[in-house]
């Protein structure tokens, strides 16, 4: 088994993961834009002889204080020490950049992955559950938003960038697990949250109290899952919460979402997030196996 820099193999890695995680399969367009929203990214692959069956990738974003790590390996070449030769690769790695604690997350009911991250020092930070909604089981949605309350595109009203952010600044830290968030600059936030391939202004969709943005709600559309709208963030700031105003953007999602032919839409919801677990439990979301999210030292 050989470990290698992979920084410019991007099909070789993506093959890997999509194969090992289908349900969170992307397109080449979604690697290309993540590496540009983050501050430094390494990728490795472990070859056995001519055939490349792991891949390791981190990633350090601005400001955060630690390093987003994946390893995958395919189902026929594991327990022959690839998976711990990729770790080791993305330690040193992250070594070098500076940085002292891995972040990752391991999809619920994977045990043997759990515990191969808990051997290594990773300890549970949070869970989010996956939720579904089966289009076709339901009629498109009225909007019906609470009385002073529009709720247009961000692409019919681009001016509309600075407030979103403002709602960005208050709903980013109120998640739980990320009340330690720095927030970027906005020009930064722009960039990197809805600037990826799957952002369009299009399905985005942004709340008016007359001409103040008090909440905001996009989606995030890969081409590797045509079929699956996944909603990305739904933010509301602090002083309009509990008046509908999410429950409105949710609504003004799914409409879309059937007009343009998907047949499910997705969520994940940490499970401390009550208000917004109990919000897509009423609009019809079933809940599925999610995410464990997890922390450990980079040298384990």
């Amino acid at each position: 088994m050989e470990i290698r820099p992979s920084p410019g193999d991007d099909e070789t890695s993506l093959r890997i993961w999509n194969t090992v995680k289908p349900d969170q399969a992307m397109a080449p367009a979604d690697v290309a834009s993540y590496k540009r929203s983050v501050a430094h990214f390494g990728a490795f692959l472990a070859w056995d002889g001519d055939d490349a069956v792991g891949e390791g990738h981190c990633a350090i974003e601005a400001g955060q204080g630690l390093a987003r790590a994946n390893v995958n390996v395919l189902p026929h070449a594991r327990r022959r020490g690839a998976g711990s030769a990729l770790h080791a690769a993305l330690a040193d790695w992250t070594a070098e950049q500076g940085e002292t604690v891995f972040a990752t997350s391991v999809t619920e009911g994977d045990d043997e992955s759990l515990a191969w991250v808990k051997r290594r020092g990773f300890a549970e930070t949070g869970r989010e559950s996956l939720l579904q909604l089966d289009l076709g089981s339901i009629d498109e949605p009225a909007i019906d938003p609470p009385p002073g309350i529009e709720i247009v595109t961000w692409a019919e009203r681009p001016e509309l960038t600075a407030g979103m952010y403002q709602v960005a600044c208050e709903a980013y830290v109120d998640v739980p697990g990320e009340e330690a968030r720095v927030m970027e600059p906005l020009e930064d936030w722009l960039a990197h949250d809805l600037g990826g391939s799957g952002d369009k202004p299009e399905w985005t969709f942004v709340a008016l109290e007359g001409d103040e943005v008090v909440g905001y709600a996009k989606f995030s559309l890969t081409t590797a899952r045509p079929d699956v709208a996944f909603h990305d963030m739904t933010g509301v700031r602090r002083a309009w919460r509990g008046r509908g105003i999410a429950g409105a953007l949710k609504r003004a999602e799914i409409a879309w979402a059937k007009r343009n032919g998907y047949r499910t839409v997705q969520t994940m919801n940490e499970e401390r997030n009550t208000p917004i677990r109990i919000l897509n439990l009423r609009l019809g979301y079933t809940v599925a196996p999610g995410r464990i999210f997890l922390r450990g030292p980079v040298n384990s």
